[in-house]
């Protein structure tokens, strides 16, 4: 019986420390058209980095139907600086392409749960 309530407590703990992560969610974008079809992206993304183990490391624009335009890697942790935000210039957006989603991504559980999605008429000059 001991074996199985270790078991149990170790499943919980397990459960509830990736339950605390959280997720790597993007708070805000700022799109600015810097030539013709070409954009700088600037990204704020929130995620509660413990270290090397478990920090944001990457942030992707993409098209509705998930076709990667660009993406920022994110070299190491942000465990002192949160949010924080990065930029990525030179991403092109087809004239076609309405609109784009921003979304971040952890080392540990993919992408977040938090996105947001920018018209591309919204972009400053």
């Amino acid at each position: 019986m001991k074996v199985k309530e270790l078991l149990i407590a170790l499943t919980m703990s397990l459960v509830s420390g990736a339950a605390i992560a959280g997720s790597a969610d993007v708070v805000d974008v700022k799109m600015t058209r810097t030539g013709a079809e070409l954009y700088r992206f600037d990204v704020t993304v929130r995620h509660p980095d413990t270290g090397w183990d478990h920090y944001a490391d990457k942030w992707d624009v993409v098209t509705a139907d998930g076709q990667v335009l660009g993406t920022r890697t994110l070299l190491h942790p942000h465990v002192n600086e949160q949010p924080f935000t990065r930029s990525l210039s030179g991403v092109r957006i087809p004239s076609a392409v309405q609109s784009v989603v921003v979304r971040a991504h952890d080392n540990v559980d993919g992408y977040g749960k938090v996105t947001k999605t920018i018209a591309i008429s919204a972009a400053t000059e």
